[in-house]
């Protein structure tokens, strides 16, 4: 059960395109878009579309997107479930005991999953933003997808009529007496809805909106923080000149 669980937490991952290393692949750089507010709404967005269907997000709700410049209406109209409210968390509209049969155990909630997923090779998003990229065809895979990233991943490529199908380039070495794969780039077999850039944008807006959802506050407590370090920059001037006057006479 553990197993399947921590396969399912990949499911939101990360996969992508550049050097890898014998071990696995490197990390791509996630752009950091936390304030370009149309990337976050159309992060948003493709989070409503195609992650909350099974993963929810319990800790946002949906009015919190007022913060990212959505006002009440465009909630209700673009992002809500008829049955949902604005008010209410944003919940996944999968059935648990469904998921249980299908997948072993309910996907994760992906409320904090950009701020879990850090590692050595850099941060959650930038584990988020390759592995939504690095998915490609493995007919010897229950679902039929594997992943760069996550390898035997337990979650399908939901995405795969945006990026189309495509499959991975190794080359082969030999590296202290053994032979190693190299992963080299991709080959597009069946192109997608989107082109490459677009797709890599987007996966970057959805990267950006999970990021943004982990603490929403972030932006907020950056700017508080820099007029605070103001303050005190001011105070300590001020400080320093009083002490000066004050000390002169008695030296």
């Amino acid at each position: 059960m553990k197993k399947l669980i921590l396969t399912l937490i990949a499911a939101l991952g990360i996969a992508t395109g550049a050097q890898a290393a014998s071990e696995g692949i490197a990390w791509d750089k996630a752009p950091d878009n936390l304030n370009d507010l149309p990337a976050l709404q159309h992060g948003a967005k493709l989070f409503v579309n195609y992650c909350l269907s099974c993963h929810s997000a319990a800790y946002m709700r949906y009015n919190r997107l007022r913060d990212i410049g959505l006002s009440e209406q465009q909630i209700k109209e673009n992002l809500l479930f008829s049955t949902d409210k604005v008010g209410e968390t944003m919940r996944a509209a999968i059935d648990p005991k469904q998921a249980k049969d299908w997948f072993g155990g309910n996907p994760p909630d992906l409320t904090l999953i950009a701020r879990s997923r850090s590692g050595h090779g850099g941060t959650g998003a930038d584990y988020l933003y390759t592995y939504l990229r690095t998915y490609y065809r493995d007919p010897t895979k229950a679902t039929g997808w594997n992943n760069l990233a996550f390898p035997s991943v337990g979650m399908p490529h939901v995405l795969w009529e945006l990026q189309g199908d495509r499959e991975p380039q190794f080359e082969t070495r030999q590296e202290h007496g053994h032979e190693v794969k190299i992963f080299k780039g991709w080959k597009q077999i069946s192109p997608g809805t989107m082109t490459p850039l677009q797709y890599d944008q987007a996966m970057g807006d959805l990267v950006g909106y999970l990021r943004w959802m982990s603490e929403p506050a972030q932006n907020s407590r950056v700017r508080i923080g820099v007029w605070v370090l103001l303050f005190l920059g001011v105070f300590t001037v001020v400080a320093w000149r009083l002490n000066a006057a004050f000390w002169k006479d008695i030296r």
